[in-house]
C-alpha cells in the first residue's frame, strides 16, 4: 500500500468565524425585538474583544501563499511561494521548523503516511508544523508570505502525524507507540499543552511505526463537538466526543469499524453534516454521518474510482479531489444536492497524469476554493490547478527543487 494531510487546510471554527475544515460555519442569527438584538450586539462585542485578546500581537495572517513541508530528516523546513492571482507559484523563502523530519518504516512514497501534517489557522494566522523525527509540534505566526515568531513545543508522544484545529485548540495525532492525540491551547506565545487532554489510541507500532498501520489523519467535525481518528491496519474509524471546553469526553474512542479498507483521509462536505473517508485499499469513498456520541452511520457505501491507493481528499466547493499514489492521479468527485457523491467523468481522473509529477501524495486548496495544489513526492515538485466549473482541473504552474522522495521526502501542504 503506498500511503498516506489542506492547504491552508481550512481549520474547523465555531459558528461565525472563515473556515471549518473544507467547509464554511454559517452563522444563523435569530432576532425577537429590540431587546433581543441589543443582547446579540452586546455578546458579539464580547466576544470580538475575547478573540482579540487571545491572539493579541498577531498580523493579518497569511495572503496568497502556498506552503510547502521539507520533512527534511536532518532539519524540517517550510518552503513558502507566494501565489499570484492566476495561481502560478514563485519562491518566496524557506524557513527551519526548529526540529526534524521522518520517515516511516517501509513508507514507499510518503514518508509521514498521513494528511494534515501541515495546517494554516486562519482565525490566528498561525502555521503548525509536525517535526516527526523529534516528537515535536512548531508553530509560526504568518505575516503575508513570511513566518515569523518560532515556537517549538512536544508533541506529548512519538513520531507525530497530523493536526486538527478548532476554534483554538488544536490537536496532534502522534502516530508511534501506542499511538495518542494531545491537545494543545493556540496562543499569542505559541501552542499551549491542554491538561487532561491525552488520549491512546491503543496500537501496538514501534517509536516509528511502520506505514501501514500507522493512523491516518486527526480531524475535528465542523461543530467541533468530535474529533476523529482513522487508524489504517485496523480498519477503524475512531471518534472521541468532546466536551465544550476542548477536552474529550471519554477515556476511550468510539470505536467504528470502516466501510471500506484502509480508511486514510477524512474530508467534509460544505454543510458540514457529511464526512468523507477516503480508503487506500480499493480506492474508495465513503460517506457517512457523525453522530453526537461519536458512532458513524453510513450515508453511501463506499465509491470505486478505478485507480490506485487513493490516500488524500480535499474538497473544493461542491467538488472534491482525491490523490491516489499508486498511479499518480487525481480523482475528481461532485456532490449533488442530495449530498450523493459521484465522480466527475467516467475515468476517474480530473486531470491527465504527467510524467514529471509522479508519486502524488498530498493535496491543498486554496481558500477561494479556485486553485488545487498537489505535492508529487518522486518528482520533488508541486503543481497547481484552475478548478474548472465542471471540476476538471487545468494546470497552471509547477515548483520544482523540493526535497524529493528517498529516505525521506516532502509532505504536508497548506494554501492560502
Amino acid at each position: 500500500m503506498h500511503s498516506s494531510r489542506r492547504d491552508h487546510r481550512r481549520t474547523s471554527q465555531p459558528a461565525g468565524t472563515r473556515g471549518g475544515h473544507r467547509v464554511k460555519s454559517r452563522t444563523r442569527r435569530i432576532m425577537i425585538g429590540g431587546g433581543a438584538i441589543a443582547a446579540a450586539a452586546a455578546v458579539t462585542v464580547a466576544v470580538t474583544v475575547a478573540s482579540a485578546s487571545q491572539y493579541s500581537g498577531s498580523t493579518a495572517g497569511a495572503d496568497h501563499a502556498v506552503f510547502v513541508q521539507g520533512n527534511e530528516l536532518g532539519g524540517n523546513t517550510i518552503h513558502v511561494f507566494a501565489r499570484a492571482d492566476d495561481g502560478k507559484l514563485s519562491p518566496s523563502g524557506t524557513f527551519a521548523t526548529g526540529g526534524q523530519g521522518g520517515d516511516q518504516v517501509d513508507a514507499p512514497t510518503d514518508s509521514l503516511a498521513s494528511q494534515g501534517s501541515l495546517v494554516y489557522d486562519d482565525a490566528s494566522g498561525t502555521l503548525l508544523a509536525v517535526n516527526a523525527g523529534s516528537g515535536t509540534v512548531t508553530s509560526f505566526r504568518v505575516d503575508g508570505q513570511q513566518l515569523k515568531d518560532r515556537r517549538v513545543v512536544d508533541s506529548g508522544g512519538e513520531f507525530p502525524a497530523s493536526i486538527a484545529v478548532h476554534g483554538t485548540v488544536a490537536y496532534v495525532m502522534n502516530a508511534g507507540g501506542e499511538g495518542s492525540v494531545q491537545g494543545f491551547k493556540i496562543t499569542s506565545k505559541g501552542l499551549k499543552p491542554l491538561h487532561g487532554s491525552h488520549r491512546s489510541l491503543g496500537l501496538d507500532n514501534e517509536d516509528i511505526p511502520l506505514f501501514s498501520s500507522s493512523p491516518g489523519e486527526v480531524e475535528f467535525t465542523p461543530d467541533g463537538r468530535n474529533l476523529v481518528v482513522t487508524t489504517k491496519s485496523s480498519n477503524t474509524v475512531e471518534v472521541f466526543p468532546m466536551k465544550p471546553n476542548g477536552l474529550p469526553a471519554v477515556a476511550e474512542p468510539v470505536v467504528n469499524k470502516s466501510a471500506g479498507g484502509v480508511p486514510f483521509a477524512i474530508s467534509f462536505d460544505r454543510t458540514g453534516k457529511r464526512m468523507m473517508v477516503a480508503e487506500a485499499e480499493k480506492s474508495t469513498v465513503t460517506t457517512y454521518q457523525v453522530k453526537r456520541d461519536g458512532k458513524l452511520k453510513v450515508l453511501q457505501q463506499p465509491l470505486a474510482s478505478g485507480q490506485e491507493v487513493l490516500c488524500w481528499l480535499e474538497r473544493a466547493g461542491n467538488y472534491f479531489y482525491g490523490g491516489n499514489t499508486g498511479n499518480s492521479t487525481v480523482t475528481g468527485y461532485r456532490m449533488d444536492k442530495r449530498g450523493k457523491l459521484a465522480l466527475t467523468n467516467e475515468v476517474g481522473i480530473a486531470t491527465p497524469p504527467s510524467a514529471n509529477s509522479q508519486g502524488v501524495i498530498d493535496l491543498a486548496v486554496t481558500e477561494d476554493e479556485k486553485f488545487v495544489y498537489v505535492q508529487n513526492a518522486v518528482s520533488g515538485t508541486v503543481d497547481g490547478f484552475r478548478v474548472e466549473a465542471n471540476g476538471a482541473l487545468t494546470k497552471i504552474t509547477t515548483a520544482d527543487g523540493l526535497p524529493a522522495f528517498a529516505e525521506s521526502g516532502m509532505e504536508g501542504i497548506a494554501a492560502v
